[in-house]
């Protein structure tokens, strides 16, 4: 007896919201409210296009540009006809795009206006078929809007495999050149089966999506299941730490994902002590290691800030810590979820005892298929097992709760001492000068790596050497206080909120403390 596979196209799941729930509304941007009758009818119209262009199953369409219904459009139209969607960092140089647009053979690029003029200083180095643009009449650019009215609605969607390539996402490429992460319509959907699970996102929430929807955190955290399910999804163009807080309360907004950095500005706003934030349900926060002192800030504002884990690789989903943990395991990433499986590894790939820092490796249906046109890079990553290594050092404690130490290649190794960053970044963000702070190892000829913090004070403030470790001693084992202090204006961040370690090694490892 035949049994049909199903359809696991987000994008065809996302579209039959359309009749299903018609006059529901699915984007608020800005003053623009768009229904999912509305979402689904202009998406077709744009498959129907894109068709007619040239662009075929298995083709990649890329997305340049800052969150906006156009970006939704172009992904769910692609995954429509059975293209690879491919967003791209809006930040960007154009040679630092040109290396991405031709390393996934783009065929067709989206292009936010605005960000025309990054694009055609290399446009003649580029690979690209088809050129796209918001509202164009420039020569050899073709309009969204053009595209999309030229041809009627499209109506057989593609079926895909859960193994079909679904989306390209380039890595945050804190070191080296960025590696595209190929998850595949299967990742995506069990990821987001996972989170329906654990994290218990419904069709009555009203979704806040400020996070760069290039990076997976703003993409799959809350905005795609919140489509699937339904959602109202509150989209911001960028984020703004006030306006985020504006828009909760005129929303009455329920889930936000954000970096612990997102947080943190929302919480130093001269309004936030007098906003209204008695709708929120959770906040989830995840991108880089929490420091408690944030988790008590949102507490006392009875706001659940619930820490999750996850990474580009793997759609992002790995762990979370629910509501009714928050108390008695503050600082954890919490379990993972009934589809997944953690272990905890040593250098030889062998479990560690609980309690004992190692690698963190995961399993589970939402882990990519590998990196795009790197198969070496993919069986590094991925063992044959199926474990992929993540590179994050942690620790499973006796209630099997997972606890973020930091990264593997983050850790300073000072006098012989293995000492994990985030752990010394959470104690000293405590002090009342500090705004910012990273932890780096400084090549040093006594201890091999001196610990050594990079730190942004609050406007007017100051703070010295002898004064941190006073501050940090008795709180921290003595080889792990700071031995040099560097002060910063702000911390440099990739797009992901993630401090870019690397650049402040390369700055100051060789200049003497302050």
């Amino acid at each position: 007896m035949h049994r049909p596979q199903p359809s696991y196209n987000i994008g065809s799941m996302i579209l039959r919201r359309g009749p299903l729930n018609p006059a529901r509304t699915a984007l608020i941007f800005e003053d623009t409210t768009t229904t999912y009758a509305d979402l689904a009818n202009r998406v077709r119209r744009l498959a129907a296009g894109l068709s007619h262009y040239g662009v075929c199953r298995g083709d990649r369409v890329a997305y340049l540009g800052v969150n906006h219904p156009d970006f939704i459009d172009t992904m769910l139209a692609a995954w429509s006809i059975g293209a690879i969607f491919v967003p791209l960092n809006f930040r960007l140089t154009g040679p630092e795009l040109a290396y991405m647009i031709n390393d996934a053979g783009i065929h067709t690029l989206f292009v936010d206006d605005s960000l025309r003029p990054v694009i055609v200083p290399v446009r003649d180095d580029l690979c690209c078929r088809g050129w796209v643009a918001a509202e164009s009449d420039a020569p050899h650019w073709l309009s969204k809007q053009s595209l999309s009215e030229s041809y009627p609605p499209l109506q057989d969607l593609y079926h895909a495999g859960q193994h079909d390539t679904a989306v390209i996402m380039y890595t945050s490429g804190t070191t080296g050149k960025p590696k595209g992460a190929m998850l595949s319509h299967g990742n995506l959907f069990w990821n987001n089966a996972a989170s329906a699970l654990d994290i218990h996102i419904h069709g009555d929430d009203i979704s806040l999506v400020a996070a760069p929807l290039f990076h997976i955190g703003g993409l799959n955290v809350t905005l795609l299941g919140a489509l699937q399910n339904g959602t109202v999804v509150v989209l911001h163009r960028a984020f703004d730490a006030g306006q985020a807080l504006t828009d909760i309360e005129k929303h009455a907004v329920t889930v936000m994902f954000g970096a612990p950095a997102m947080f943190l500005f929302m919480a130093q706003q001269p309004q936030f002590d007098d906003t209204d934030l008695s709708s929120l349900r959770m906040l989830i926060v995840g991108a880089a290691p929490v420091p408690r002192s944030l988790l008590e800030i949102y507490g006392k504002r009875n706001v659940s800030l619930n820490q999750g884990y996850g990474l580009t690789e793997t759609a992002p989903f790995v762990s979370f810590l629910t509501s009714e943990h928050l108390e008695a395991k503050m600082g954890s990433a919490g379990k993972p979820g009934l589809l997944g499986e953690i272990l905890i590894s040593d250098a030889d790939g062998n479990a560690v005892p609980d309690g004992e820092v190692g690698e963190i490796l995961y399993r589970g249906a939402n882990v990519m298929q590998g990196y795009w046109n790197k198969p070496d890079a993919t069986s590094e990553a991925i063992d044959s097992k199926g474990w992929f290594h993540t590179g994050d050092a942690g620790y499973i404690d006796s209630d099997g709760f997972l606890f973020i130490s930091d990264r593997v290649k983050d850790m300073v190794i000072s006098g012989g001492e293995n000492v994990y960053p985030a752990e010394v970044e959470s104690v000293m963000f405590e002090h009342p000068a500090i705004a910012e702070v990273a932890v780096i190892g400084v090549p040093d000829e006594k201890w091999g790596e001196a610990v050594s913090a990079v730190v942004a004070c609050h406007e007017g403030q100051s703070l010295n050497l002898e004064e941190l470790r006073g501050f940090c001693d008795g709180k921290l084992a003595r080889y792990k206080l700071p031995l040099r202090l560097f002060t910063v204006a702000a911390l440099p961040r990739n797009p992901a909120g993630k401090v870019l370690k690397f650049e402040l090694r390369e700055q100051f490892g060789d200049e003497p403390s302050a």
